[in-house]
């Protein structure tokens, strides 16, 4: 041995494998950052939801969520839908629980009667429970 210096017994080598370790941290933790975000990234229909600080954001479990553009088209999710398929998706959803929940997001330009058109759809397909989805007003 040198002074000041150590030297190595012959028996230890230099590892040869890599070190997973670190690499499986940094995976779960961008794995939970995504599983926490994924609920938070919002519709890509874009609307002019109503404004109002009177509504109150509810958990339901379980829903179906519709949506009626400016040019009056009717939308399960974010997908274009006809009366038709809008009917047989909400027959579908109170067949498997009568307890659904519609959320329904209309923009403001959107004549009355076409939401009450939607409305009639729903209630006859078998789903009361309707909530409408409002933006909170900007301060």
């Amino acid at each position: 041995m040198a002074f000041g210096r150590l030297e190595r017994a012959a028996t230890s080598r230099p590892m040869s494998e890599i070190n997973m370790t670190p690499l499986i941290d940094v995976m779960l933790v961008l794995l939970v950052i995504f599983i926490i975000t994924a609920p938070l990234i919002g519709s890509s229909l874009k609307l002019d939801l109503p404004r109002t600080d009177a509504g109150q954001g509810n958990d339901a479990p379980v829903f179906v969520a519709l949506a009626i553009d400016a040019q009056g088209q009717m939308f399960v999710g974010d997908e274009p839908a006809s009366a038709e398929v809008v009917s047989q998706k909400v027959r579908d959803a109170a067949r498997r629980d009568p307890a659904t929940e519609v959320r329904l997001r209309a923009d403001q330009a959107v004549p009355y009667g076409r939401v009450a058109e939607l409305i009639g759809l729903v209630q006859q397909a078998g789903l009361n429970r309707i909530g409408f989805v409002t933006e909170a007003p900007s301060k």
